[in-house]
């Protein structure tokens, strides 16, 4: 089993991959139904709104710390490798960079980048509007996914 400072780093990787995982979850099964059930105009608005205040303090210190702290965890893991747990580690790490850091990266923020530009008041932003719905949030359910999926990989590394 795994101590120390190693420990404490892996942990905190695995209680911020849940923390991401439940905030992307959230948003998927609420926010982004509650959305596309209003009228276009106000749910482009109010996603625009959103995407503005997520980028906040907060959200980015356990979104962008978890990447980090998943990077050092498999750096450190790489070194210890092939010791007990190393390959749960190295998959929990992978499924957070690659699966939740990297499809925001990737797909989300593109797609917020987009939105942005709409005319919340403009009929011709209704069609793409429901398009964002639909695209934004089946990768969010896949950064959501990969977000749990590493916290668990994480956990069972720990208790390797």
């Amino acid at each position: 089993m795994i101590a120390g400072p190693y420990f404490a780093l892996t942990l905190a990787a695995a209680l911020g991959c849940g923390l991401v995982a439940g905030v992307f979850f959230a948003f998927s099964t609420s926010v982004m139904r509650t959305l596309a059930a209003l009228p276009p105009a106000q749910g482009i608005a109010a996603m625009q709104k959103l995407n503005v205040l997520i980028v906040n303090p907060l959200f980015l210190a356990v979104f962008m710390g978890t990447a980090g702290l998943c990077a050092v965890v498999a750096v450190v893991t790489f070194v210890l490798w092939p010791n007990p747990g190393t390959a749960p580690l190295l998959l929990g790490c992978a499924l957070y960079l690659f699966g939740s850091f990297g499809v925001t990266v990737a797909a989300n923020i593109p797609r917020n980048e987009a939105l942005a530009k709409l005319d919340p008041e403009a009929a011709e932003s209704v069609e793409p509007w429901r398009s964002y719905v639909r695209e934004w949030t089946a990768w969010n359910h896949i950064r959501a996914a990969g977000a749990l999926a590493g916290c668990a990989a994480l956990v069972l590394g720990l208790a390797a």
